[in-house]
């Protein structure tokens, strides 16, 4: 064989095997949650430092289809909460806004103090969640297009894991989803 192929070969299960890897990882972490309450480290959150910081973060994945984060979030605003898990709510939250919004569009993130919430919004323009699909988003192992590659889509775990996360913290996690926008809602007790 041509070195030239089995470089080519060595090269796809390499990357199956990075593939393997994550979703063993999905799938560890989904059980440990199900067996187990979830045990949060709380802490004082500064929530536009923390949003800015996850934005930034998305940067490579946003260029190169032209897509962009803007942060909306008052100086100041403070959450009580584990910042590893939450970071991860939204980090799952924006990983799907990411793959769903489409090409130059602008993704964006706000927040803010509502009664006795701190409410936060991931809202993205492109194709709308069906309605009958809005219940089961945040099922386990759902994935809202079957037909996206596992290149680009997970398990159908990281919706699931945010709610489990979410509720965890007294909160709640709901999205809405129409023609112009799909906006995914995290409240949390300030």
């Amino acid at each position: 064989m041509p070195p030239e192929q089995k470089a080519k070969y060595v090269g796809i299960t390499l990357e199956k095997a990075y593939r393997l890897e994550q979703l063993i990882n999905e799938f560890f972490e989904i059980t440990r949650f199900n067996l187990q309450t979830i045990v949060l480290n709380k802490e004082k959150i500064n929530l536009l430092f923390m949003l800015q910081q996850m934005a930034d973060e998305f940067y490579p994945m946003l260029t190169p289809q032209g897509k962009q984060i803007s942060v909306n979030v008052p100086d100041g605003l403070t959450l009580w909460g584990d910042a590893d898990k939450l970071a991860r709510v939204f980090n799952n939250i924006l990983k799907n806004a990411i793959a769903y919004s489409d090409e130059n569009s602008v993704i964006d993130i706000s927040a803010g103090q509502q009664d006795k919430n701190i409410v936060i919004t991931f809202m993205n323009q492109g194709n709308p969640i069906p309605q009958a699909k809005l219940d089961t988003i945040f099922e386990k192992f759902y994935r809202l297009d079957s037909a996206r590659s596992t290149n680009t889509g997970g398990a159908g775990l990281g919706l699931a894991i945010a709610q489990e996360i979410v509720t965890a913290h007294n909160g709640t996690i709901s999205v809405e989803s129409n023609p112009e926008n799909t906006t995914f809602t995290v409240k949390l007790p300030s």
